[in-house]
């Protein structure tokens, strides 16, 4: 995969694997609320390009901004950071 342009690149924990090549990652990220200074918590899902199948439930994985490879998936998985146990 080269290095077009700036790309984003997120990290998050996969929450869906039941789809061919597709994987559902939920990302979490802090923001601060501008007028009490509060921190909060948002949450957003995305569905990302998994071409091998690699990814299973609760791998912390890091995904890239890429060309829209279908209607909604326009991230791909760059590598797993950890491996969920398995209980």
């Amino acid at each position: 995969m080269s290095e077009r342009g700036i790309r984003r690149k997120l990290v998050g924990i996969v929450i869906s694997n039941q789809m061919d090549k597709t994987a559902g990652v939920l990302v979490e990220r802090l923001t601060r609320d501008k007028h009490y200074g509060k921190f909060l918590r948002r949450r957003a899902k995305y569905l990302v390009h998994d071409p091998k199948n690699l990814c299973q439930l609760g791998d912390k994985v890091r995904i890239v901004e890429s060309r829209p490879i279908s209607k909604l998936k326009k991230w791909q998985v760059v590598e797993i950071l950890h491996r969920a146990e398995i209980a």
